[in-house]
């Protein structure tokens, strides 16, 4: 089980960082010699990701965003950011 609560600050470790591609139009996370291609939902999330914010912030505020129960986007959102934190992509 992942120690991610909804009180961690979230940032990208050293080399990684969020970028938009506009001539694809897409939205990328770039690292040392690769970059990951994030969907549009990934993008949404990543968005939100400055370091100084609180994840049950980001919940909140995507939430409203987009009109749906808080609960099934925690449950999405914490499901990702743990997974990129596990890949050393995000951290706490």
């Amino acid at each position: 089980m992942s120690s991610l609560t909804e009180t961690a600050i979230l940032r990208f470790t050293r080399g990684h960082r969020l970028q938009h591609d506009r001539t694809r139009n897409l939205w990328l996370i770039q690292a040392p010699e690769k970059a990951f291609v994030a969907d549009p939902v990934a993008a949404a999330i990543l968005q939100q990701i400055d370091g100084q914010r609180t994840l049950a912030n980001i919940i909140d505020d995507l939430a409203t965003t987009y009109d749906a129960p808080r609960a099934a986007i925690a449950a999405d959102v914490h499901t990702m950011l743990a997974n990129l934190m596990a890949q050393k992509v995000l951290t706490a």
